[in-house]
């Protein structure tokens, strides 16, 4: 390479000498490529830090939306056993069942109506990487890991029998009681979370001495209207409505406490 005649040949020793494409050097690295556009940059006061928000939530399933209208989110997927009471409708569980597929989760139904589930597996579809349904006392273990999620669902009636699978890391089991049974001050003492549809006025006055729950809370609790739930921990107690999605609807229709 000479001063008179200078070449644009990028090659390593042209771009180390530093002679004649010094104004490309910055621009390319040896073995990389070229390098992208640079801006200036951003930069904020302490004042405009606060105004800063981004729109995520909590990790988990939207089950619906609380009073304010934010999305309420609902944990599944966990590292611990997680166990869930759902007292109220088909609907609701089926939209639970769906969106929880959605987040990578293996599904499986243990019920003995399993025609009413044919559809939903069908929309999911089935195997080892979507949703299964079984009999009553015929699930067989889920091998449920970190990478491969499992939520059971129990859809066994009014009085369901104890389960072959538990809950476990990463394997959540979901219950559905129809209505309030003999069972069910067992069951809710048992799980970590509870979730209650509308219930007669007798129902309500039992889940509020089981769950401890304001006489304002369960005295409510028949009038909720269909697809609304109120999910109780220890600790916390919300009302959700759950909306299904064009899809859902399409799928399942519109909400309902009835079956």
């Amino acid at each position: 390479m000479t001063a008179s005649a200078p070449s644009t040949a990028l090659t390593p020793d042209a771009v180390a000498s530093g002679s004649s494409v010094t104004g490309l050097r910055e621009r390319f690295r040896v073995g990389f490529g070229l390098l992208g556009p640079r801006h200036a940059r951003h930069t904020l006061s302490m004042a405009e830090l606060d105004t800063l928000s981004l729109p995520i939530g909590d990790d988990g399933v939207v089950v619906g939306v609380n009073r304010e209208g934010q999305p309420a989110v609902l944990g599944v997927n966990r590292p611990t056993p997680f166990d869930m009471l759902l007292i109220g409708g088909l609907w609701t569980t089926q939209v639970l069942a769906l969106r929880a597929a959605a987040t990578g989760a293996r599904v499986a139904v243990e019920t003995g109506r399993p025609a009413h589930w044919a559809q939903v597996v069908q929309a999911v579809g089935g195997g080892q990487s979507g949703m299964t349904v079984h009999e009553v006392g015929r699930v067989p273990p889920q091998g449920a890991s970190a990478t491969a999620p499992v939520l059971v669902i129990r859809d066994c009636g009014m009085r369901p029998p104890r389960g072959r699978v538990v809950s476990a890391p990463w394997q959540s089991v979901l219950t559905l009681l129809p209505y309030l049974s003999p069972l069910a001050p067992r069951l809710m003492r048992q799980a970590r979370l509870v979730g209650v549809q509308r219930v007669s006025p007798d129902e309500s006055v039992e889940i509020g001495r089981v769950t401890g729950l304001p006489r304002s809370e369960y005295e409510a609790l028949p009038t909720l209207a269909d697809g609304v739930t109120l999910w109780c921990t220890e600790r916390d107690r919300q009302y959700v409505m759950t909306q299904p999605t064009d899809v859902e609807a399409g799928l399942l229709g519109t909400p309902r406490r009835m079956d």
